[in-house]
Order: C-alpha cells, then structure tokens, then sequence
C-alpha cells in the first residue's frame, strides 16, 4: 500500500474540502481491501477449471513430495501437523521427544525411514497429506488446539474438514474475529509466523471514542511500547472516527489492541480482514474454506 494514501494527508489546494477527501480516503480503503485477492465462488472455480485443494468441505490434500527420509527431527515433528519447525525443536530441546525409545534432545538429529519417532507416549509419522484452511473466526473462540479448561476453541469449527491434524498458524485473541489459517504444512507455519517475511495483516477496528487526528499522526509516525517500538504500514478512518483501518506486519501479542490501549482507547471490535493476501471474502463467520492450489503456491513462494 502506499502509506501517503492511507494517512489522510493533503496538499495544499485540498484543505478546503477536508469532509470529501476523507470521505475519498475511505472509499479507497474499502475498495483496497476488496481488491485483494477475492476469493471465487466454488461455481466460479468449477467453470473456470481452477483445480481446488478440497471441494464439498472435504480436503484434498497436496502430495508431500520426498520420503522423510534423513529430515532433521524438528522439522519430521512440524511435518506430523504438531507444530512450527521452531516449535518442534523447542519441544525436543524440552526432552518430550523419544527416538527409538530414547529421549533425543537434538533438534538436528536426521531421522531416518526405520526410527520410530515418539511425542507424549505416541508414536508420530510425518504427514502425506497436506491441508490448508481458511476459517472465518468468530468471538468467544479460543486460538489453540486443546484447552484445559474445555472452553470452545477453534478446532471444534474445522472438525468436519477431514482427519488430518491441523493446528493454527499464529493467533486471534478470544474475542478478536476474522480470517485464521490452519494447516498441517510445519514449513509454511514457520514461514508465515517468522518475523523476517513480514507477513501483513489488515484490521477493522472499532474503538470507544473517536480517534484524534494527533493520536492518528503518533500512530502513524511509530509508538514505543512495553515491549519495543512498533510501527504500522498504513491506516486509514473509514465511516465513522472510532472505525480505523490499520495495516501491520508485526506478530507480537495483541499488538493492534496494545496500539490504541497506550493511547487511552478502548477496543470494542477487532476484526481482521485481510491475511498473507488472504480475505474472508464468501466466507461467513464462523466458516472454512480450503485454499486454492494458487493461493498455496502464493503463500510459499512469492513474497508479500
């Protein structure tokens, strides 16, 4: 995006119309958003001759490629659909992974076609079938595979998407809606999750109170929080001055929550619309769709 678009500023010959250029400024936003990548109808995909990675909620997995043979135990645990490579080689520096009964707590080890790889008591084998989801998260849903407190997490909504182990790549807060990836594609997780590929996200935020146009130039020019400095790639008023657009790259914890909050907001909504490229366009809240056979190629290999 280009940020000069988004920041609301103005030449001189515009500051007399300040109401429609906002009002422009918005338009283009919501056009913006639109404009990514929108997502075909399963109709449309058919007559297209689009090939699909599922079809009738039903994955179709993508081929794994290569035996796992000689592959380095983190990177064999990503691929069993537990999680991220950098996950895997936590989980085997922590001593929860046996290798031939053994505990083995170097994440470089190459496993080979006869080891017998375990994780919590259970024999693990890596996957063939490669899923990709797109859920449109609504509230009250916990981003995690398991929850000690048998509160509803995200899982419950995917699990007629097939037998294959899924787990979320990144995370929405409880009460944050909008577009979450799942996937068993350990290698993707990781891509999507490192903070080097700079993976950007797109939010609708509704606040309190209506933002400032000071505070709006802060956020713009970059804040300092509890944890480091952060700062957004575009944003944007849309119909109302409490409703703002905001794009970031950065993963780090409520980061677009902790934004408005160190500026005396609160946010009432947080709806994230855009992902990778990804939009929640036909998808209805609280529903899955899988990715395209393009959309995978566009997310492991063409950068954002």
């Amino acid at each position: 995006m280009n940020r000069e678009r988004f920041t609301g500023k103005r030449n001189e010959g515009q500051k007399n119309d300040r109401n429609s250029s906002e009002r422009g400024e918005r338009r283009r936003f919501v056009r913006d958003i639109d404009k990514r990548k929108p997502v075909q109808k399963h109709a449309d995909r058919k007559q297209s001759g689009e090939k699909q990675v599922g079809a009738s909620g039903k994955p179709q997995a993508q081929p794994a490629g290569k035996e796992d043979a000689a592959m380095p135990l983190n990177k064999y645990v990503a691929h069993c659909g537990i999680c991220s490579r950098r996950e895997g080689a936590e989980l085997v520096k922590q001593g929860k992974v046996k290798v031939n009964g053994d505990v083995m707590l170097q994440p470089g080890y190459k496993v080979q076609s006869g080891d017998k790889v375990e994780y919590e008591g259970k024999i693990i084998t890596s996957q063939k079938n490669l899923v990709y989801i797109l859920l449109n998260k609504p509230k009250n849903y916990l981003t995690t595979t398991d929850d000690p407190k048998e509160r509803r997490t995200v899982m419950e909504l995917v699990a007629d998407a097939g037998d294959e182990r899924v787990y979320p790549v990144g995370r929405l807060d409880r009460n944050t809606t909008g577009l979450l990836l799942l996937t068993n594609d350990g290698e993707l997780a990781q891509k999507l999750s490192h903070p080097k590929y700079n993976i950007k996200k797109l939010y609708q935020v509704t606040l309190d109170k209506s933002l400032s146009k000071m505070h709006f130039d802060k956020i713009m020019e970059g804040l300092t929080l509890e944890d480091g400095p952060v700062q957004v790639d575009a944003m944007a008023y849309l119909e109302k001055k409490n409703e703002i657009g905001i794009e970031i790259h950065s993963g780090r914890n409520r980061i677009v929550r902790r934004i408005f909050e160190h500026l005396g907001y609160t946010v009432e909504k947080l709806d994230r619309v855009m992902y990778a490229g990804l939009t929640k366009k036909n998808i209805p809240r609280g529903k899955w769709r899988l990715l395209t056979e393009q959309e995978v190629i566009n997310l492991k290999y063409f950068k954002q």
